[in-house]
């Protein structure tokens, strides 16, 4: 009996899976190059551009995540009209996007700060210019740096995922939800819970297979 009832709702979790992929997929694409510019830009020696960027970290990291979705997806067009009215999916996706690139940003400085200084200075001597010196020198070793914090975020962004139900997004776990209150059983919870420890687990395993190669 229960493994009919699995065969039957497998379908639609899988369809949620699906969703919830597309999120986190699209989310980890355009946070994590979002992230190093906002990261140069707080340890950048010209004021307005330290304030800005220091601003929308500040701002993003310190404000739930889920106000956050809520006012870019009603805020934004009761402010300023039906002109930013968007779809679900490009609201959830541009709300995390916008948010873990605050926390990549802030991961990405750390990581450029631990570098000593006269690594930079000695580049200069050999006659790199700045865009050398970051590329060829700052970007590797702060690479290595920031995989562990950076590996906590994603793991996090997987669970994040399910907050896109406050945007009526049928992700997975939106799914399960729906599911397990329509049959009366825990079951699809408890799958939903499997998915997120096994799909973290091959992150986890992934980020970590990554780090042991750039280790030199």
């Amino acid at each position: 009996m229960n493994l009919e009832y699995i065969q039957a709702i497998l379908p639609a979790l899988l369809k949620g899976t699906w969703q919830t992929l597309q999120v986190f997929f699209l989310t980890l694409v355009l946070s994590l190059p979002l992230g190093l510019p906002f990261a140069l830009g707080s340890i950048s020696r010209f004021f307005p551009v330290r304030f800005l960027s220091k601003a929308y970290i500040w701002v993003f990291r310190g404000t739930p995540l889920m106000l956050q979705l809520f006012f870019v997806y009603y805020g934004l067009p009761i402010m300023f009209g039906p002109a930013f009215r968007m779809e679900n999916t490009v609201a959830a996706v541009l709300t995390f996007t916008m948010n873990y690139a605050a926390y990549f940003a802030e991961i990405f400085r750390s990581g450029i700060q631990a570098i000593p200084a006269g690594q930079s200075e000695a580049a200069t001597v050999l006659g790199y210019t700045r865009a050398q010196t970051f590329v060829r020198i700052i970007l590797p070793q702060m690479t290595r740096i920031v995989l562990p914090p950076v590996t906590n975020e994603v793991i996090t962004l997987v669970k994040d995922t399910s907050l896109a139900f406050a945007l009526a997004y049928t992700e997975m776990f939106t799914l399960a939800k729906q599911i397990a209150a329509a049959s009366a059983s825990i079951m699809p919870l408890f799958i939903a819970g499997a998915f997120y420890y096994i799909f973290n687990f091959i992150v986890a395993w992934i980020m970590e297979y990554i780090e042991k190669k750039m280790r030199y």
